[in-house]
């Protein structure tokens, strides 16, 4: 496995990762299904600064056809709540955090996701970091979280939960820790990525943008 102090613009094979420790979430996780927890939930997230993030979607084997996401999961680095929309529909309340200029938003393809959540409930994203960006513009060619997994926290994740059926009413016990798994992992290659310097740690501090870029979180090396 190459070490993440090496030079920049390296890859990682399939036969690397998988011969990391497999790793999976086990800390806390907080499922919301009412409107009572989804309040409280909310509130407690409100309290931080970076919070992991991910949602799920139940795939579709019909060419052309898109179904809605059916999972948001939202880590700090003591819990990992799930926000399933089937108990409670994307409204107010949840989109308020992902508007937040005050929480930084951290995970890959995070506006890809928040597009598609965008279409059950319209909002105004604010303070998102995409992890695969800041990956690229520090030189490497590792875009996924799985890649991203490896290389910084140098464990691999499981993906096989991935295209299982996300729509149905009660999920799984292996479904339920993936989830956690991908969000509270990308909180940790937040965390480690600050730790190198990838990411500037006046992130932390300046004032909340409404798009934080890999440019701008990156650190000035001139």
């Amino acid at each position: 496995m190459k070490d993440v102090t090496q030079p920049a613009g390296i890859r990682i094979s399939r036969e690397e990762i998988n011969a990391l420790p497999l790793f999976h979430y086990r800390g806390e996780v907080t499922f919301i299904r009412t409107e009572e927890e989804l309040a409280d939930a909310v509130s407690r997230i409100k309290r931080l600064r970076v919070v992991g993030f991910d949602s799920e979607t139940k795939p579709s084997f019909r060419k052309g056809k898109v179904n809605p996401p059916s999972l948001v999961q939202i880590a700090s680095r003591d819990e990992v709540f799930l926000f399933h929309l089937r108990w409670v529909p994307l409204g107010e309340c949840l989109a308020s955090v992902f508007g937040d200029e005050t929480i930084i938003k951290t995970g890959v393809a995070i506006e890809n996701d928040l597009r598609y959540l965008n279409k059950l409930y319209p909002f105004s994203s604010a303070s998102t970091l995409d992890l695969g960006s800041v990956a690229k513009q520090n030189g490497l060619d590792i875009q996924s979280l799985r890649g991203l997994v490896a290389y910084f926290l140098q464990v691999h994740i499981s993906k096989t939960e991935q295209c299982s059926n996300w729509g149905k009413k009660n999920l799984t016990h292996r479904q339920v820790r993936y989830a956690a798994t991908d969000a509270w992992v990308s909180l940790a290659i937040f965390e480690r990525m600050l730790e190198l310097g990838m990411i500037a740690p006046s992130i932390l501090s300046n004032e909340p943008g409404k798009n934080i870029s890999g440019n701008a979180a990156a650190m000035d090396m001139q």
